[in-house]
């Protein structure tokens, strides 16, 4: 039977919905990056208009990390979360950090999208089918009094964080002056990873390995003055190489998952040896 709805929250609404705005004019400002048409020598490197449009649309994602964080954190504050905000925010993260990412990554590659076009759209697709399954799962499995302290696999921002970042480091890397040594046999090298690398971020969204939730970790709770100390140095460390910080952690956060989950396999498999010699 259909139920009408008959209020909503604004203030938590408006946030999610600034993370789907952000979202589209991600997609809207990366579609900006012509197709490769053809292979001349200079396609190992993109045009410099079209890296600061990519670095663009990737801090636009970022920025909708912001407002997806915000949202869920004034409607519990507020009292006003509803499952029609549950849903708002999943078709929203569809978008942002499932379709928006997937497009950054094809356009990111260009010399990998020319050789080996289908694989890319297929890697791509596949991005975003992975990320539609993790937000469904979601949906479905998470508990509202839960602690929210851990995610089953990985979360779908931090997915897209660690395509964008990608972005990012590309930006740095030519716009740095002087350049940075070997730039040009890093970034052809970074291009020629990214398919691969996001094809192992699609499975680990529907994966079962565990992240912890960062921001709820950090911010949660009462912490001790040293750890706020060591909290506002990160950052500030953080904004002053953001070129190169801000992908390489996001990148690691997406290793570490599988490296810890293999980790404690091996040392229970170890354990469990020990207890029966």
């Amino acid at each position: 039977m259909k139920r009408r709805l008959k209020t909503i929250a604004i203030l938590p609404t408006l946030f999610t919905l600034g993370n789907l705005v952000c979202g589209f004019f991600a997609i809207v400002v990366a579609a900006r990056v012509g197709k490769p048409e053809f292979l001349p020598e200079s396609l190992k490197e993109l045009p410099p208009g079209d890296i600061y449009n990519l670095m663009l649309a990737a801090w636009l994602i970022f920025l909708a990390m912001v407002f997806d964080a915000l949202d869920g954190h004034i409607a519990r504050l507020s009292g006003a979360t509803t499952d029609f905000g549950a849903e708002l925010d999943s078709l929203c993260d569809l978008v942002t950090f499932g379709v928006a990412p997937a497009i950054l990554m094809v356009k990111l590659c260009p010399r990998f999208t020319f050789l080996h076009r289908e694989a890319i759209w297929v890697i791509a697709a596949a991005y975003v089918a992975c990320a539609a399954l993790r937000l469904a799962r979601f949906n479905v499995e998470t508990a509202e009094e839960g602690d929210h302290l851990h995610f089953t696999g990985l979360p779908s921002p931090a997915a897209a964080a660690s395509i964008a970042g990608f972005a990012i480091f590309f930006y740095t890397l030519y716009s740095k002056e002087p350049p940075l040594a070997y730039a040009e046999q890093i970034y052809t090298f970074a291009q020629s990873a990214l398919p691969f690398f996001g094809a192992l971020v699609a499975l680990l969204m529907v994966s079962r390995i565990p992240y912890p939730h960062i921001v709820n970790q950090i911010f949660h709770g009462q912490r001790s003055f040293g750890h706020l100390v060591a909290v506002i140095f990160a950052l500030v460390a953080i904004m002053i190489i953001r070129g190169y910080s801000v992908p390489i952690i996001c990148m690691v956060f997406v290793l570490s998952g599988p490296v810890r989950f293999a980790w404690a396999k091996l040392v229970e498999k170890r354990l469990q040896e020990e207890e029966v010699f």
